[in-house]
């Protein structure tokens, strides 16, 4: 179903069962594969490839219980050119993806976020609101990118890491403030990074590692809790 307000561009190509809401504009070489759903307003460029089942533009949505009520007031989800992106995946209204980004199958990326040129998010990983991707960076599988956090151009970040941004864990007596990491900063797999540190420039992180306090630049920490290597 095609919403008649829709714009689509030159050589569109759609898959079987496919939603598109009122007033979404989509530009030229597009592919949709089957089942997808585009919420209304949202805006893709050129030569971009979505997979099938996958969901763009989804508006927020809350419970009494939630301390942090999303905005109502969302801009639209914004796909800029060249932009590929798997099966199965959920992109929330108001987020921003640059050109050239590639998001993984069954990835999860919030409102409010906005990621650089030709950034890759893994299969499975997931990005919370609020979120600031630099350029090139490379978020791998499983990880859980935490809201209000900064990422910096040319990061790495491994597999199934984990960051936080709530220091009291739900008692809403603390700003939310999750992790900067600093321009070409290394994560290794399964590394944990602690609410509001900052992980200096070219620093890296061992494999493993709980990091609760900041990394100087050009400095390596391992072990739980992550100290220095002299």
């Amino acid at each position: 179903m095609i919403h008649p307000s829709v714009v689509l561009g030159a050589n569109v190509t759609i898959g079987e069962n496919v939603v598109i809401e009122e007033n979404v504009i989509i530009g030229d070489s597009v592919s949709i594969g089957h089942h997808v759903v585009i919420k209304k307003d949202t805006k893709i460029g050129n030569f971009v490839q979505v997979g099938e089942l996958t969901v763009l533009g989804k508006p927020t949505s809350s419970n009494k219980k939630m301390a942090r009520k999303p905005g109502k007031a969302l801009d639209s989800l914004v796909i800029d050119d060249h932009v590929i992106i798997g099966c199965n995946s959920v992109l929330y209204r108001g987020a921003k993806l640059n050109s050239g980004v590639f998001v993984g199958d069954l990835a999860s990326i919030r409102e409010k976020v906005v990621i650089g040129e030709d950034s890759i998010i893994g299969r499975n990983a997931i990005v919370e609101t609020n979120t600031q991707i630099g350029n090139r960076v490379t978020i791998q599988t499983g990880c859980y990118i935490t809201a209000d956090m900064v990422i910096e151009d040319e990061v790495f970040i491994g597999p199934c890491c984990s960051s936080s941004n709530d220091k009291y864990m739900g008692m809403g007596i603390y700003k939310h403030q999750g992790p900067v990491i600093k321009k070409g900063a290394k994560i290794g797999n399964n590394a944990t990074l602690l609410p509001a540190i900052t992980i200096g420039e070219n620093a890296i992180v061992g494999a493993g590692s709980v990091v609760t306090k900041d990394v100087p630049p050009d400095k390596t920490v391992v072990g739980n809790p992550g100290r220095i290597l002299k």
